[in-house]
């Protein structure tokens, strides 16, 4: 099992965690624009409508960037480990860590979400969201 800081629960995160539980990408969708947002919140960011739904989303996207840490900020993540951020299919990007080496990444790559069991150091358990790279987006 996979120690990790705990995961921003708040008001708008708890669904979203609730449905990574379930190992599934669900997001905020506009009931207005349709626009998707990552993260949640209480408005749309692009007509400021409060109507939305959660909805699942493929959890596929393309690589935007990524860094690879060599230095220790949090002591359940030993180094090396490579951060991601992806932009989903649907539009928000994603940032988490990748699962895997990381020598198949490159800019426009394909990567999927995939979920793993986790803990926090008090050993709170919880499902973990990762990318890793994908024969297609």
């Amino acid at each position: 099992m996979i120690i990790r800081p705990a995961p921003r629960r708040g008001v708008y995160e708890i669904p979203f965690w609730d449905f990574v539980a379930h190992r599934e990408l669900s997001l905020q969708h506009c009931g207005d624009c349709g626009h998707w947002r990552y993260p949640p919140g209480p408005a749309c960011p692009s007509c400021l409508s409060t109507s939305y739904a959660w909805a699942a989303v493929a959890g596929r996207g393309r690589v935007l960037s990524w860094t690879a840490f060599h230095r220790q900020y949090f002591e359940e993540l030993p180094p090396p480990y490579t951060i991601v951020a992806a932009e989903l299919n649907e539009g928000p990007i994603l940032i988490t860590d990748l699962a895997g080496p990381d020598d198949a990444l490159r800019v426009d790559a394909c990567v999927e979400l995939c979920y793993t069991d986790a803990a926090t150091p008090d050993g709170w358990p919880f499902v973990l969201y990762q990318w890793r790279t994908a024969s297609g987006c």
